[in-house]
């Protein structure tokens, strides 16, 4: 759907290279260790998990509003959860990402469904096998 990368090709190959970091923005394992090691060091970086919104979105936006020192209303708070919600964001321009010129939504949203588990629905046994022993190397 981004016609400003090549083409993923199928599936199992796509994997392939992207595990050995040879896909657009390099190793997906070396972005993510340096932000993770960021945060040991900055006081300021907030890590927030998309299953636990989903898990307790209240919950995630009370530790948010902590760690940003802020004290918001109830009403301000649910404004903000109704905002956040994955059929909003999906709506919303802002974060679909429909008003980037190189992403065709013809050919595939940006956020497609916002389940946790889907990837199980890609993956084969053997693909998720490989791709944790890789992800835990």
């Amino acid at each position: 759907m981004n016609s400003a990368l090549p083409e993923p090709g199928d599936w199992s190959s796509y994997l392939q290279e992207f595990m050995e970091g040879k896909r657009a923005f390099g190793s997906w394992y070396d972005h993510v260790n340096n932000w993770w090691e960021k945060k040991e060091t900055y006081s300021n970086l907030y890590y927030m998990f998309y299953e636990d919104l989903i898990e307790d979105c209240g919950r995630e936006i009370d530790r948010l509003c902590s760690f940003l020192g802020l004290s918001p209303s109830v009403e301000e708070k649910e404004r903000v959860r109704a905002s956040v919600t994955f059929d909003n964001m999906k709506q919303n321009k802002m974060t679909n990402n429909s008003a980037v010129k190189t992403m065709n939504h013809k050919v595939s949203p940006f956020m497609r469904k916002g389940k946790v588990g889907d990837w199980k629905n890609h993956f084969t046994v053997a693909q998720n096998e490989k791709f944790y022993e890789d992800y835990r190397r």
